[in-house]
């Protein structure tokens, strides 16, 4: 069963924009919090940002402090990241992650390239 579908990845030049789109499956309840991983080629995978359910408290990574933007949307069960001024050293997969009653789940991944 799927519980996590991430959209919203693809190719883009330096200094643009993609907003990542993840669907949380409602059967997943009690969300603690969703988060966006990515992991880049022969790199360990890297928390990117994350949102506290309730308290709607971000963090990010440095490396995207100031250009990526997490949010979540209760009604729709979905937490987006807007990614502005792109850089290549973004280039990965990005994974949808939610933690709730101490389990984890992880979307599929979706490709974001970014071109020099």
């Amino acid at each position: 069963q799927v519980q996590l579908v991430e959209s919203g990845g693809g190719l883009v030049q330096t200094g643009g924009s993609l907003r990542l789109s993840c669907a949380v499956s409602r059967t997943i309840l009690s969300i603690n919090y969703m988060a966006w991983y990515r992991q880049a080629p022969g790199k360990t995978r890297e928390l990117v940002a994350r949102i506290t359910s309730g308290s709607g408290n971000t963090n990010y990574a440095d490396s995207v402090k100031g250009r990526f933007t997490i949010s979540g949307d209760n009604a729709k069960s979905t937490v987006y990241l807007q990614m502005n001024s792109l850089k290549p050293e973004d280039t990965a997969v990005y994974y949808c992650n939610v933690f709730s009653n101490f389990r984890y789940y992880w979307g599929q991944g979706t490709q974001v390239t970014v071109s020099s």
